[in-house]
């Protein structure tokens, strides 16, 4: 796909993980269209900033999206992560 989208990588990461939170990193690189360092990357983004919450389960990472969350653009702030997910990627 050439061009620009409506939701960055960050929220096409949210998104894959709105529909499963066990994705392996591979799993969403390949859904996103970007590398796997990139993916890596984001999720470190976003568990920092609070978005997510990093569970490790034997060799594998979980995440659980922190659904609460404002958006973090002024224009959107009054608005939530989860607000988000259910108008573009209901469960």
């Amino acid at each position: 796909m050439s061009g620009w989208t409506f939701l960055s990588n960050h929220g096409h990461v949210l998104t894959c993980l709105n529909a499963d939170e066990t994705l392996r990193v591979r799993d969403i690189a390949e859904r996103v269209g970007i590398t796997e360092r990139a993916v890596v990357r984001i999720l470190g983004e976003l568990v920092e900033a609070g978005y997510l919450e990093k569970f490790r389960d034997g060799r594998r990472n979980t995440y659980r999206i922190q659904r609460q969350q404002p958006l973090r653009h002024p224009l959107e702030n009054g608005h939530t992560v989860g607000e988000l997910l259910n108008a573009v990627a209901p469960r």
